[in-house]
């Protein structure tokens, strides 16, 4: 599976500004002049920052009238969330597999009456 697609998410969620429109979008439909007027940013920056975020997956927009409004595309964080579960799943594993050589490899010396003695 490759991972362009969690690239594209977590290159887009590597910007504060960028995260701050996904928490902002988080309040439903928004024309891209609200979302300026609520950010750090000017209107073309903010166009920029929708473009990445769109490319991303991570946000939709849809014409209504003379605006386009932007939303949050449904399951756009899902890639990244697949890639953190994969990744963590990876980690769990050789952390389980450290542990039981260590146990094994500490245990492996002690005599059997030793061992009934351990609390």
């Amino acid at each position: 599976m490759s991972n362009q697609g969690a690239d594209a998410v977590f290159d887009a969620l590597g910007e504060p500004v960028r995260r701050r429109i996904l928490e902002l979008l988080h309040e439903g439909p928004t024309p891209v002049g609200r979302l300026a007027e609520r950010l750090p940013v000017g209107r073309p920056a903010v166009s920029k920052h929708l473009r990445v975020l769109s490319n991303a997956g991570l946000i939709e927009h849809h014409s209504v009238g003379t605006r386009n409004l932007y939303v949050l595309a449904p399951g756009g964080l899902a890639v990244a969330q697949q890639w953190l579960a994969r990744t963590w799943d990876i980690v769990l594993a050789a952390y389980a597999a450290e542990v039981s050589r260590a146990r094994a490899a500490g245990t492996a010396g002690i005599s059997q009456t030793e061992e009934r003695e351990r609390p």
